[in-house]
Protein backbone atom coordinates (compact mmCIF):
# COMPACT_ATOMS: atom_id res chain seq x y z
CA UNK A 1 0.00 0.00 0.00
CA UNK A 2 1.08 3.40 -1.19
CA UNK A 3 0.91 6.70 0.91
CA UNK A 4 0.87 8.82 -1.91
CA UNK A 5 3.60 10.99 -0.47
CA UNK A 6 7.18 11.53 -2.44
CA UNK A 7 9.96 8.96 -1.70
CA UNK A 8 13.08 11.18 -0.27
CA UNK A 9 15.14 10.51 -3.46
CA UNK A 10 12.17 12.55 -5.42
CA UNK A 11 12.92 15.29 -2.73
CA UNK A 12 16.19 15.38 -3.32
CA UNK A 13 17.01 18.38 -5.70
CA UNK A 14 19.57 17.33 -9.17
CA UNK A 15 22.42 19.15 -10.16
CA UNK A 16 20.42 21.17 -12.69
CA UNK A 17 17.47 22.82 -10.05
CA UNK A 18 21.27 23.54 -7.85
CA UNK A 19 22.70 25.48 -10.73
CA UNK A 20 19.15 26.70 -11.48
CA UNK A 21 19.00 28.22 -7.93
CA UNK A 22 22.19 29.41 -7.98
CA UNK A 23 21.42 31.77 -10.97
CA UNK A 24 18.76 32.59 -9.52
CA UNK A 25 20.24 34.07 -6.35
CA UNK A 26 23.41 35.80 -8.24
CA UNK A 27 21.03 37.45 -10.54
CA UNK A 28 19.35 38.64 -7.12
CA UNK A 29 22.30 39.58 -5.66
CA UNK A 30 23.00 41.44 -9.10
CA UNK A 31 19.67 43.09 -8.67
CA UNK A 32 19.90 44.06 -5.28
CA UNK A 33 23.58 46.44 -6.54
CA UNK A 34 21.32 47.62 -9.27
CA UNK A 35 18.78 48.93 -6.88
CA UNK A 36 21.03 50.19 -4.77
CA UNK A 37 22.66 52.26 -7.08
CA UNK A 38 19.31 53.95 -8.65
CA UNK A 39 19.53 54.53 -4.67
CA UNK A 40 22.20 56.03 -4.60
CA UNK A 41 21.54 57.95 -7.43
CA UNK A 42 17.97 59.36 -6.08
CA UNK A 43 19.73 60.80 -2.59
CA UNK A 44 21.88 62.60 -4.66
CA UNK A 45 24.82 60.81 -3.27
CA UNK A 46 25.77 59.66 -7.26
CA UNK A 47 28.33 62.03 -8.37
CA UNK A 48 27.20 64.14 -11.23
CA UNK A 49 25.49 67.19 -11.56
CA UNK A 50 21.77 65.88 -12.25
CA UNK A 51 21.89 62.60 -9.71
CA UNK A 52 19.88 64.20 -7.46
CA UNK A 53 16.13 63.75 -7.26
CA UNK A 54 15.34 67.51 -7.26
CA UNK A 55 17.72 67.79 -10.04
CA UNK A 56 17.00 65.24 -11.99
CA UNK A 57 15.20 65.33 -15.58
CA UNK A 58 10.83 64.32 -15.06
CA UNK A 59 11.81 61.37 -17.46
CA UNK A 60 14.63 59.89 -14.87
CA UNK A 61 12.78 61.24 -11.83
CA UNK A 62 9.70 58.56 -13.13
CA UNK A 63 12.42 55.93 -14.40
CA UNK A 64 14.85 55.90 -11.28
CA UNK A 65 12.35 56.20 -8.53
CA UNK A 66 10.76 53.23 -10.06
CA UNK A 67 13.82 50.95 -11.12
CA UNK A 68 14.50 51.85 -7.17
CA UNK A 69 11.69 49.83 -6.06
CA UNK A 70 11.86 46.95 -8.48
CA UNK A 71 15.34 45.93 -8.57
CA UNK A 72 15.19 45.16 -4.83
CA UNK A 73 11.64 43.56 -4.76
CA UNK A 74 12.67 41.57 -7.84
CA UNK A 75 16.14 40.10 -6.07
CA UNK A 76 13.75 39.73 -2.96
CA UNK A 77 11.90 37.21 -5.04
CA UNK A 78 14.65 35.55 -6.97
CA UNK A 79 16.39 34.66 -3.53
CA UNK A 80 13.69 33.38 -2.25
CA UNK A 81 13.30 31.77 -5.52
CA UNK A 82 10.11 32.65 -5.84
CA UNK A 83 7.74 31.94 -9.10
CA UNK A 84 7.26 36.11 -8.91
CA UNK A 85 10.57 36.67 -8.93
CA UNK A 86 11.82 36.16 -12.40
CA UNK A 87 8.73 38.01 -13.45
CA UNK A 88 9.69 41.44 -11.24
CA UNK A 89 13.22 40.69 -12.90
CA UNK A 90 11.56 40.97 -16.24
CA UNK A 91 9.70 44.49 -15.51
CA UNK A 92 13.33 45.77 -14.63
CA UNK A 93 14.95 44.30 -17.40
CA UNK A 94 12.59 45.49 -20.13
CA UNK A 95 11.83 48.97 -18.34
CA UNK A 96 16.16 49.38 -18.63
CA UNK A 97 15.92 48.12 -22.28
CA UNK A 98 13.39 50.88 -23.19
CA UNK A 99 14.74 53.18 -21.41
CA UNK A 100 18.53 52.58 -23.05
CA UNK A 101 17.59 51.34 -26.63
CA UNK A 102 14.01 52.82 -26.99
CA UNK A 103 14.80 56.55 -25.91
CA UNK A 104 18.55 56.72 -25.84
CA UNK A 105 18.10 60.71 -26.37
CA UNK A 106 16.62 61.00 -22.79
CA UNK A 107 18.78 58.56 -20.95
CA UNK A 108 21.77 57.90 -22.86
CA UNK A 109 22.89 54.59 -24.54
CA UNK A 110 24.18 51.83 -22.35
CA UNK A 111 24.43 49.36 -25.21
CA UNK A 112 26.58 47.12 -21.84
CA UNK A 113 23.04 46.98 -19.77
CA UNK A 114 21.78 45.72 -23.07
CA UNK A 115 23.44 42.98 -23.71
CA UNK A 116 23.98 41.78 -19.39
CA UNK A 117 20.18 41.50 -19.57
CA UNK A 118 19.92 39.86 -22.91
CA UNK A 119 22.58 37.27 -21.33
CA UNK A 120 20.83 36.85 -18.39
CA UNK A 121 17.31 36.27 -19.93
CA UNK A 122 18.71 34.03 -22.56
CA UNK A 123 20.48 31.58 -19.71
CA UNK A 124 16.89 32.08 -17.58
CA UNK A 125 15.38 30.81 -20.96
CA UNK A 126 17.48 27.58 -21.16
CA UNK A 127 17.30 26.67 -17.69
CA UNK A 128 13.81 26.67 -17.99
CA UNK A 129 14.03 24.23 -21.08
CA UNK A 130 16.26 22.01 -19.73
CA UNK A 131 13.64 21.80 -16.83
CA UNK A 132 10.99 21.39 -18.82
CA UNK A 133 12.59 18.91 -21.14
CA UNK A 134 13.35 17.06 -17.98
CA UNK A 135 9.93 16.66 -16.66
CA UNK A 136 8.91 15.12 -20.45
CA UNK A 137 8.31 11.47 -20.05
CA UNK A 138 10.18 9.35 -22.17
CA UNK A 139 8.21 7.47 -24.26
CA UNK A 140 8.19 11.55 -26.30
CA UNK A 141 11.63 11.83 -26.09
Amino acid sequence: MTTGLPTRAALVPDRLDLAFAVFLRLVACLCLVQGILYWIRLIGYYPGDLYRFDLMPVQWQIAASALAVLFPFAAAGLWMLASWGPVIWFLCAAGEVAMYAGFPQYFGHSPSAIVAHAIVAAAYCGFRALLQMRKRPEAVR
